[in-house]
């Protein structure tokens, strides 16, 4: 495990007054790295809107099966994870070393407590590398150049943004991230993602409610995205069958529900 320089702000300061989306994210998915804020904010959510605990759980879910394929039949060996959160079971390092030892991850986020937990539990196989960065999601240029540290951009590189895009509020913002990154990256490169959406056919209406208590409560603020707006962040690339679905559906076999969180992998051409 390595860490880079933090940016020039420095790593902010830890506030348990106020709930965090990374710890209350670690409440749903059962873990124990919260305070009682982030239960008690959770909590409320979760009576607001049950299926919560369903989307953090399928969430974590997309990420193994995408990265397995990604690393079992694609054969991708690097990944840079940017919002990677609290560390839990099943990091993107524990799928892809258990198939590739050789594999190196980046992990990117700038919440304290993350960077605390991450410097403990994000220990890489002797053969391969993970890393984290104490970065922004808003200043792509600063990642890139810091994931370059331990990553080979002359090599693809599957970018991993679950659960991250939803933070920024302006779409044109988001857009422009997504494609900077993916710029930056050769081609053979993916880009693996999630959003929640307020799309009605998907179960996705309570997210309104539940984003607004959230945004007047947490932080840090959070917005849902119609399919046509997710898929934008994608533009340029070329989807993975099934494309664009729940992320609940995307290679998890027949039957599986429906959640109100979109989830695809596309390749860079």
């Amino acid at each position: 495990m390595t860490e880079s320089h933090p940016p020039a702000g420095g790593t902010p300061r830890l506030n348990t007054a106020v709930a965090h989306n990374a710890r209350v994210w670690n409440y749903w998915i059962g873990g124990k790295d919260h305070y009682e804020i982030d239960q008690r904010v959770g909590e409320h959510i979760a009576g607001m809107f049950p299926v919560i605990r369903e989307v953090a759980r399928a969430d974590r879910d997309f990420l193994k099966r995408a990265v397995r394929l990604l690393t079992e039949e694609l054969g991708v060996r690097q990944f840079l994870d940017i919002g990677t959160g609290l560390p839990t079971a099943d990091n993107t390092h524990d799928t892809a070393q258990t198939i590739a030892p050789d594999a190196r991850i980046v992990y990117v986020d700038n919440d304290p407590v993350v960077l605390l937990h991450a410097r403990s539990l994000l220990t890489s196989a002797p053969e391969g590398v993970t890393a984290y960065v104490d970065a922004d999601v808003h200043d792509p240029d600063a990642i890139v150049a810091r994931a370059a540290e331990t990553l080979d951009m002359k090599r693809p590189v599957a970018v991993m943004m679950l659960g991250i895009l939803n933070f920024v509020r302006d779409t044109a913002e988001a857009r422009d991230i997504a494609r900077r990154v993916m710029a930056a990256v050769p081609p053979g490169s993916y880009l693996v993602l999630t959003h929640p959406t307020f799309d009605a056919e998907v179960g996705g209406e309570g997210n309104v409610e539940a984003m607004r208590f959230w945004n007047e409560n947490a932080t840090p603020p959070i917005t849902a995205r119609s399919h046509a707006e997710i898929a934008s962040f994608l533009d340029g690339l070329d989807l993975l069958a099934p494309g664009l679905v729940p992320c609940s559906r995307w290679h998890a076999g027949d039957g599986a529900p429906a959640v109100p969180q979109y989830g695809a992998v596309a390749v860079k051409p």
